[in-house]
């Protein structure tokens, strides 16, 4: 009888060690939404291995900012982001065949060139690459014309 309890116990502690983490990346998924448009976005931070490099993500539009966070992370914070007044679109293509094994179904690659040098490889749906271009071409009345 005391062992029955002990691996209820066993399994009971299990069942919690698996759902906790589950239920914070909802939670979270669901409080980043709150905040801004939240649309999938996956991101390239390694560009040394053809096809390779590309990491789940998120991102939302907070003010003037593109903010990208990743999807299996405990932070609340952004990894990268991205202010509308230094970005701009670069160069956008199709994923290459080894790409597309890592990326969500019919995903545009489009590299977003900072002002001071960097560049970054997105990743989204049509319609986000849409949005998210749209974006980064409006402006806000006074700000600089590129």
């Amino acid at each position: 009888m005391e062992l029955l309890g002990i691996a209820e116990w066993v399994a009971l502690a299990v069942i919690i060690l698996l759902l906790v983490p589950v239920l914070f990346l909802a939670t979270r998924r669901r409080w980043l939404s709150r905040q801004g448009g939240l649309f999938d976005c996956s991101l390239r931070l390694s560009a040394t291995t053809p096809g390779t490099g590309w990491v789940l993500g998120v991102a939302r539009y907070s003010g003037d900012n593109l903010e990208w966070f990743r999807v299996f992370s405990p932070s609340l914070r952004p990894r990268l982001i991205f202010p509308r007044s230094i970005s701009h679109a670069g160069v956008q293509r199709d994923p290459d065949p080894i790409e597309a094994v890592g990326l969500s179904y019919e995903q545009r690659i489009v590299s977003i060139e900072l002002d001071d040098g960097t560049s970054w490889e997105l990743a989204m749906s049509l319609a986000s690459l849409t949005g998210l271009l749209s974006w980064l071409e409006s402006a806000p009345p006074g700000s600089r014309y590129r």
